[in-house]
């Protein structure tokens, strides 16, 4: 699957738009890690915890979406994006989302 933050695929022509596609999650902190990373704050620095959150969060997102268009029958996903959105103290939802395309490849 070809994912693309364009609105087109270059060397391919877009033949037919399928409509959106979309995936989400939503992720909670584990409260022991959260001490972690308020220590951290204090020295600065990455949190591993969170960029590691963040990641597993971003990568089902994306493969949610990526099924959603094969089960359209698409060659693409453009103009994709992500969102974020706090739903509850300590949960956040995470979604990937885009326009399922057809291609024609030159």
């Amino acid at each position: 699957m070809i994912l693309a933050t364009t609105d087109s695929v270059h060397g391919a022509e877009v033949i037919e738009t399928l409509g959106l596609v979309c995936g989400s999650t939503v992720r909670a902190r584990h409260i022991g890690k959260d001490v972690q990373a308020v220590m951290q704050n204090f020295v600065g620095g990455e949190i591993p915890h969170y960029t590691k959150l963040l990641g597993e969060a971003r990568e089902q997102a994306l493969d949610r979406m990526i099924d959603q268009a094969r089960a359209l029958g698409a060659d693409a996903v453009v103009t994709m994006r992500f969102s974020t959105a706090e739903i509850a103290t300590g949960a956040c939802e995470l979604v990937a989302y885009g326009t399922a395309v057809k291609l024609r490849r030159g």
